[in-house]
């Protein structure tokens, strides 16, 4: 900021000099240093401050204090719909907290989140928040990404990861399996006795998960679910829409279509009406996120809704919050919402 006459940016010592202390406590009042400064002291200086219009620049404050108030996240991919609400969930959180968040994302990619991590120590932010699946096996890479974010932990800063359990940091964990069974069961409850799951890529720990959620409540029914009839897809719209193509081919039978998220139901329901099928009279399609943006897609589509804000907020305050007692893990879970892409089915037809 310049000073009120606008001919110079006022500086620190602007402040110091104005309140009548020392560079050193001006520097920790207005810097929120930890070091004791006495109460009057601390009023002479923040008075001084807003008389002279000064505003702490934040990376002369990261240099001064060891770290920016900033908070980092690094998602998968920014434009990708499955992250998009989880990130909504941050950005919210961190409004009503008035914490900044600066979004990066890794274009799903481990060596360029790496590669971001890497760049991340060297801006020192508050914390960093990872938000994105991991492998069923972990590769060279994740270890690599583990490595550096502990790098980074043991700089001083934070890590929160919303991922699946598992990882040596703090953890927000949605239950991926408990939403792939419940939302069997509430179709068997419709009378839906004949499935098949566009699976997602086998690789990807959200996609096993509620793989093995379907086939847990399908087993507990006594329903079976044929080879044939689960297909793996890119956990996207295209990868539905081609795994939708795949399962007209196929000609195998089913009553309704589990999707691995709501993105890849929403490509199947395209492909499957480009195949003639009348969306749900022929076919009941079914996803899991309840993805904001995807709500208005026609008919509307049956889901597992996840507490996305929740999960937000306790990814930020579990960043605020250290523990020396080791990595934490809070645990959430989300429930059925049916829509008109699942009716009973006798009315289906």
């Amino acid at each position: 900021m310049k000073a009120a006459g606008g001919s110079r940016h006022v500086t620190l010592a602007d402040v110091a000099r104005e309140a009548g202390v020392s560079h050193a406590t001006a520097s920790r009042a207005v810097n929120g240093s930890v070091r004791n400064v006495r109460p009057e002291y601390r009023s002479r200086v923040l008075a001084a401050a807003e008389r002279l219009g000064y505003v702490v620049n934040p990376a002369a404050q990261a240099m001064a204090g060891g770290r920016s108030d900033q908070i980092a996240m690094l998602v998968n991919g920014i434009h990708d719909d499955y992250f998009s609400p989880i990130a909504s969930g941050v950005l919210r959180a961190a409004e009503a907290a008035d914490r900044m968040v600066t979004m990066v994302s890794s274009n799903n990619s481990v060596q360029q989140a790496v590669r971001v991590v890497s760049s991340l120590r060297a801006q020192r932010p508050r914390a960093i928040i990872l938000a994105g699946g991991r492998s069923v096996t972990a590769t060279v890479w994740e270890e690599r990404l583990v490595e550096e974010l502990r790098a980074y932990e043991a700089e001083g800063g934070r890590v929160v990861a919303i991922s699946e359990e598992g990882l040596p940091f703090d953890t927000v964990a949605l239950d991926n399996q408990r939403a792939g069974s419940d939302l069997v069961d509430a179709l068997a409850d419709l009378g839906y006795r004949e499935f098949a799951v566009l699976a997602g890529p086998p690789e990807a720990s959200t996609a096993h998960d509620r793989v093995l959620g379907f086939r847990a409540a399908l087993e507990r029914r006594g329903l079976e679910l044929g080879e044939d009839r689960v297909l793996h897809c890119v956990f996207d719209r295209d990868g539905g829409y081609a795994a939708a193509g795949e399962f007209l081919r196929r000609h195998s039978p089913a009553q309704a279509v589990l999707a691995i998220s709501d993105t890849v139901a929403v490509g199947a329901m395209a492909r499957f009406r480009e195949g003639g099928l009348s969306l749900p009279q022929d076919l009941a399609v079914a996803g899991i996120d309840d993805v904001p943006a995807l709500r208005d897609v026609e008919p509307a589509l049956t889901t597992v809704r996840l507490p996305w804000g929740e999960v937000g907020r306790i990814a930020l305050d579990l960043a605020s919050s250290p523990s020396e007692e080791g990595p934490r893990v809070v645990r959430r879970h989300g429930h059925v919402v049916l829509r008109r892409s699942t009716p009973p089915l006798t009315e289906a037809g």
